[in-house]
């Protein structure tokens, strides 16, 4: 639920669920004028995360801590103001005992039926205000309805359609036949001649078109001119089509900080960020590609046998096949074959789950993350802020492809930063949309 700052005839008490804690363990401050109920048993259940180097970890401490610099000596039982002047105030709800009693009729005691009874005492309580259920988990929401209390989704961070979501590349036809020569030969040309459009973000990419003349080209915005786009080899992957030739482009690019590539499986997203990052490997002191880790099922890692690294192995399989793949594209006599076995061996290429990067320095650093649509909007937040001097950061994802059952489509970190930051100049985005993998690949991806 996201709350324009405007004064409402109505004022509103919304109770939070625990899954809105961890999806932003600020949301406490995001509901306006309007009062926030926490019910004890989301703060029992915070305290089961308390423990571990997970992001749900961090946001459960982070919280709890938050809380505990509001309240002061005060109890929380009373209502207590949330810091800043136009907010409302906030309050733990001890009591799970209303006249409906969700745990009777869902016949189950659980950690969420006990959430839904706050709500519905607090209702029942405060028959002046409206009272709102604020969840992530779908389930809930529904449950709710069913019981006749307003429940609705926590949308701060969350983007309106995903449908319309920036793709930072456009096609043009009837471009001016001087012009296209004039960027294939010169490598760039006049914005205003070649586009004779309004101006576009900066390092969006075209495909620019006459007849049979095309070029490749992306807008630099400081010399307000189209630069040409060269489809070249980068650590010995070539790139297939225009898009990934885009990503290539953005990757390689010194001034561009900051990139994120969305696609399907297949398109070629951590291969190119790996390749990219191989070429440039002398400009940074080490190579992070990591990935956060979600447990199949829902399972924690521990269940899986062996020690840590074993039970970490399946979830970094994927990237280093990428590496593999790499290293295939060389026989062993070549030098960039004995280069990438001595980064790896040197830790100056770290594989590595994203947790494990929590609290270390981001300087001089070319970092990948991977499987970015599994991150909330403050993960990615979080991450973009660590970077130093020297730092460039490339995310990876397919928003479509949510493993994590809080995000969606509009929610995930991956959606969020591609609406927030599109036409920045430090930042380039990308999505691929044709897979190179294989033709089955393909068709998977097309028809089922």
């Amino acid at each position: 639920m996201a709350v324009k700052k405007t004064k409402s005839a109505i004022k509103k008490i919304f109770v939070l669920d625990t899954s809105v804690i961890i999806y932003d363990h600020t949301a406490i401050k995001n509901f306006a004028e309007h009062d926030v109920v926490i019910p004890i048993t989301v703060l029992e259940e915070l305290d089961n995360f308390k423990k571990g180097n997970d992001t749900k970890n961090f946001a459960a401490r982070e919280f709890t801590r938050y809380i505990d610099s509001l309240s002061g000596k005060n109890t929380l039982q009373n209502w207590t103001s949330i810091n800043g002047p136009t907010r409302g105030k906030f309050k733990i709800e001890m009591n799970s005992s209303s006249k409906i009693n969700a745990e009777k009729i869902f016949d189950e005691k659980k950690a969420d039926h006990r959430i839904l009874n706050t709500a519905l005492y607090t209702a029942e309580n405060n028959p002046g205000k409206k009272v709102i259920l604020v969840t992530k988990d779908i389930n809930l929401r529904i449950k709710a309805k069913s019981l006749s209390l307003n429940s609705e989704d926590y949308e701060t961070g969350k983007i309106k359609t995903v449908d319309e979501l920036y793709t930072g590349k456009s096609e043009m036809q009837k471009v001016d036949t001087d012009s296209i020569s004039e960027i294939y030969n010169h490598g760039s040309a006049s914005a205003l001649k070649a586009l004779k459009k309004e101006k576009p973000l900066p390092n969006h990419y075209f495909i620019l078109k006459n007849n049979q003349s095309s070029v490749l080209a992306r807008y630099d915005d400081e010399s307000k001119s189209v630069k040409r786009v060269v489809k070249t080899a980068t650590f010995g992957v070539i790139p297939k089509n225009a898009e990934q030739a885009f990503a290539i482009d953005a990757i390689m690019n010194p001034a561009i900080r900051l990139v994120s590539i969305q696609g399907v499986a297949g398109t070629g997203k951590t291969l190119l960020s790996l390749a990219g990052a191989l070429e440039q490997r002398r400009n940074y002191h080490q190579i992070y590609l990591a990935r956060p880790i979600v447990p199949l099922s829902n399972k924690d890692i521990g269940y899986l046998p062996g020690d840590v690294n074993s039970k970490l192995n399946p979830y970094m399989e994927p990237l280093w096949d990428n590496l593999k793949y790499i290293r295939s594209l060389f026989s062993e006599k070549d030098k960039e074959h004995k280069q990438l076995n001595e980064m790896v061996e040197s830790q100056k290429l770290v594989v590595c789950p994203l947790a494990y990067i929590r609290g270390r320095s981001l300087s001089n650093v070319f970092f990948i993350v991977d499987e970015a649509q599994n991150l909330t909007p403050h993960e990615v937040k979080t991450i973009i802020t660590r970077a130093g001097e020297n730092t460039k950061i490339i995310f990876t994802g397919d928003v479509y492809q949510i493993d994590t059952p809080y995000l969606d489509a509009q929610s995930n970190g991956l959606s969020y930063m591609i609406e927030k930051l599109k036409g920045q100049p430090l930042y380039a985005h990308i999505t691929l949309q044709r897979g190179e993998r294989s033709e089955l690949a393909n068709l998977a991806n097309d028809l089922l």
